[in-house]
């Protein structure tokens, strides 16, 4: 996603073999990897809350609201793939983040608004992938201890360890300079987002298959009176809606994504599209499995998390195993997202102190089968701070489902809904009050009604989660 890169020392015949119209690297990604890279970024955590959200929304509002999700993210992502380039989609000025192509189409204040929102939501799911990769490797050594000692024993263990060696891990990797350089990750996550889905969905349909009590269901989940109250009905369905907008998070590296796509053939807002689509039906498949055939296993005692929340006990190798695969999958997604920040932050600085040797002097370093590799000061001391930064965070709030939530309402209408809608208005020169300008301003208004009520439904699940909070217990 950031290429770091000296213009001065490249004749113009190697310019126009080896970088693109605008002086950079030449871009070598194509539509699959650009599917790559979005399954990494969306199959991530949220997936393994869908059970518990399509539980609390029931048979008829789960799915649907799983499907809107899904339709709004696909239709709005196409807005936003046409505006890399500006004014015109395929062959303008290149925007290399989100903030330059709303700099680009609206200007003004609402580039502040757009970066604070995008580069907040960025750090909060950085976050909760780091709370979700801690609570996963916890789920290891619990399940070691169950198989060992009997379901019945606590096998409490503290998340913090844990926290620490993921965040030891993310300070290697947030060394490699850019992007490009972190595609294999991007594929090895992928392939763990697939295996450990997969997983989830056998042991689930074994579940359902295998007779016994069959778990109790309803078309509108949980039930007031006997599983829940009244009030926390109402909370638990807003804080559901947020985990499923949780899960469908990639507009704020969709532009990043695209920036590593070749020019042609086809142009890169095509490619993207197509990107988008296969991602978005992808995950979409994936999630309709884990939560419906989740739902059935577990019925409306889904845990937040089916795989490490312990519905499954056995086979504790198999269990132990998609752990280790949402541990490294979450690796590689930490990455795609901190990226971002870590381009944006590098930049400004560079901007602000050209001559400063600490921020623009790099140091090349061989690396035994790695060849050379370029070591920068200001970039080992900032990424690093900020990877231990999350990581102090992320043990201070340890709570899964609720994060999830808060971060995925926070985001959702700003980033995936409102600013492509208003820059595809703009890149139109769409009229006030025509048919399409009408009916996209309802659409936006309508998720912002839904993000302000999952936002709320989350914030009352933290308060509650922090009146419970036993430091030294791992949550579920």
């Amino acid at each position: 996603m950031f290429i770091e890169q000296s213009f001065t020392d490249h004749k113009s015949g190697d310019m126009n073999k080896n970088f693109d119209d605008d002086g950079r690297q030449k871009r070598t990604g194509t539509w699959m990897t650009g599917s790559a890279h979005i399954i990494t970024a969306v199959i991530g955590s949220g997936v393994l809350s869908l059970a518990w959200a399509i539980a609390q929304l029931g048979w008829v509002a789960g799915p649907a609201v799983l499907m809107a999700f899904s339709f709004i993210t696909y239709f709005t992502s196409t807005m936003l793939a046409d505006c890399y380039r500006s004014p015109d989609p395929v062959t303008g000025k290149r925007n290399y983040t989100y903030m330059e192509v709303v700099r680009s189409y609206l200007g003004g204040r609402k580039v502040m608004l757009c970066g604070l929102a995008q580069y907040g939501n960025l750090i909060g799911i950085t976050i909760g992938y780091t709370i979700t990769a801690s609570i996963s490797m916890v789920a290891v050594k619990r399940s070691n201890c169950f198989h060992k000692n009997g379901h019945n024993v606590k096998c409490s263990t503290s998340n913090t360890p844990f926290m620490i060696i993921f965040a030891c891990i993310q300070i290697v990797l947030s060394q490699i300079p850019n992007f490009h350089n972190l595609s294999w990750l991007s594929i090895l996550a992928a392939v763990m987002s697939f295996s450990y889905a997969s997983i989830g969905i056998g042991l689930s349909i074994a579940k359902v298959a295998g007779g016994g009590v069959h778990a109790r269901t309803a078309l509108t989940g949980v039930t007031v009176g006997v599983d829940v109250t009244g009030s926390e009905k109402v909370w638990r369905t807003f804080q559901a809606v947020g985990d499923i907008a949780f899960a469908y998070a990639y507009s704020t590296v969709l532009i990043e994504i695209q920036d590593t796509l070749k020019a042609s053939p086809p142009s890169e807002n095509k490619a993207m599209k197509r990107a988008s689509l296969v991602g978005v039906s992808t995950t979409t498949f994936f999630y309709m499995l884990c939560g419906c055939v989740g739902y059935a296993a577990f019925g409306n005692n889904a845990p937040g998390n089916f795989l490490t929340g312990f519905g499954f006990y056995e086979p504790f190798w198999l269990i132990d195993f998609a752990n280790v695969c949402i541990a490294v999958h979450l690796v590689g997604a930490y990455q795609v997202f901190c990226q971002p920040i870590f381009q944006f932050v590098e930049s400004q600085s560079a901007k602000r102190w050209p001559d400063n040797k600490f921020i623009t002097g790099e140091y090349k370093m061989n690396v035994p089968c790695g060849g050379d590799f370029g070591i920068s000061l200001f970039r080992l001391v900032w990424r690093t701070s900020y990877v231990v930064v999350t990581a102090v965070v992320a043990m201070i709030f340890p709570f899964f489902n609720d994060f999830l939530g808060l971060i995925g309402a926070a985001s959702f209408w700003p980033l995936t809904v409102y600013f492509p809608i208003e820059m595809h208005i703009a890149q139109k020169n769409m009229k006030k009050f025509s048919f399409t300008w009408t009916w996209l301003k309802i659409l936006s208004w309508a998720c912002f009604l839904v993000s302000l009520v999952a936002a709320a439904g989350s914030v009352q699940g933290l308060i509650q989660s922090l009146k419970d909070f036993k430091p030294f217990q791992a949550p579920e």
